[in-house]
């Protein structure tokens, strides 16, 4: 990764950038068109992030003012652990900054923060079919072999 990207919280200010890179990580999963998350959900997001009750955190990677990718992470608690655990919610990068080291960092800011809180696992998902994505997650983190069900309720 290039030295002058820098990884940091998110800021009030960019919201306008964080948006198109949020819109580009729902449009890869198959949230757009009919399926697109509504805007309230976008808002509510957003707002969480600055909210100092809510345990949704978020950070941007930047370069020379430019937002090339962003990562959102939950702490919460569980039943094996004394201390919260951290869930890596959403990672995404626009096409021109993918393969050069920016989803990593973005983890591993992750890790960081998660360990300054506490907590002594980060985990995530991600979709079986991506396999790029995944040929970065498997030399920094370990699968659990946990299979992941879900139900809309």
């Amino acid at each position: 990764m290039s030295l002058d990207v820098v990884i940091r919280p998110i800021e009030h200010r960019d919201f306008a950038a964080w948006s198109i890179l949020w819109d580009g990580y729902n449009t890869f999963y198959g949230r757009s068109g009919a399926t697109a998350l509504a805007p309230e959900i976008t808002q509510m997001t957003w707002s969480r992030f600055f909210d100092a009750y809510e345990p949704v955190h978020a950070m941007v990677a930047e370069k020379n003012g430019e937002l090339l990718g962003l990562v959102h992470s939950i702490f919460h608690r569980n039943t094996i652990m004394l201390g919260p655990t951290c869930y890596l919610q959403d990672l995404f990068t626009g096409a021109a900054a993918r393969g050069k080291g920016i989803g990593r960092a973005l983890i591993e800011a992750v890790y960081a923060h998660a360990k300054t809180a506490g907590a002594t696992r980060v985990y995530w998902h991600t979709h079986e079919t991506n396999q790029t994505a995944m040929a970065l997650y498997d030399k920094i983190a370990a699968r659990s072999g946990f299979v992941v069900y879900a139900k809309n309720l």
